[in-house]
This record gives structure tokens, sequence and C-alpha cells, in this order.
């Protein structure tokens, strides 16, 4: 299984970007698909999750200008990010938790990470 994400960047305080993250491989099912960030000397963090069980999960710091999506068929989520600040600076990483056959556990996958920067 591999997530591949793509769609950060360099914008201005107030701009948007939008991510993209792809799930492929032996895929059976996907309980959880979202973003979570880290910024330099501190912890990950989420910042928008789609959930079987929770529905769609946001961060507070985020609530109202981001929005994450889905396109099951695809395995894929996008993340829509609008009004950023300077302090949404940080690396994004896709997560998805996965099983990849129908007697298999759920475990967890991670993207690469894609750095967005918010500067002027």
């Amino acid at each position: 299984v591999q997530l591949q994400a793509s769609g950060g960047g360099l914008v201005q305080p107030g701009g948007s970007l939008r991510l993209s993250c792809a799930a492929s491989g032996s895929i059976f099912s996907i309980s959880e698909m979202g973003w979570y960030r880290q910024a330099p000397g501190k912890q990950r963090e989420v910042v928008a999750l789609m959930t079987r069980g929770r529905g769609t999960v946001y961060a507070d710091s985020v609530k109202g200008r981001f929005s994450i999506s889905g396109d099951s068929p695809k395995n894929t989520v996008y993340l829509q990010m609008n009004s950023l600040r300077p302090e949404d600076t940080a690396v994004y990483f896709c997560y998805a938790e996965i099983k990849t056959d129908y007697w298999s556990d759920e475990d967890d996958y991670w993207g690469q990470g894609t750095q967005v920067t918010v500067s002027s």
C-alpha cells in the first residue's frame, strides 16, 4: 500500500492550496483517511480526517477554513485549505487506516509528506 500526496507549496497569507492524497495497492477497506501536519519543533497533529465511525474530524484551528472531501472509488482524499495563516506552515502528511484483505487487521499508513509554507 502506498499513499501519494501532492499539492503543497508556498502561498501568501490569506491564500489557498489544495492537497490531494491517493492510496494504491492491495486495499480491502479504508476506515480512516486524511491529513496530519508537523511544524518545526512541534508534535505531529491531526488536521482533518474522514472516518467511518466518527464522521469528519477537524482540528479546532482549521475549522471554517479547511475542508476535507473524498473520492471513494479512487481511494483519494482532498484537503482544500483557505484563508491560510503563517501558523499553518508545516509538513502535511497523508494518513490512512487500511485493511489489505478481509482477514487482516487495520494498519496505519503514511504518505511522504508535502511542505506547505504560508509567508509573505
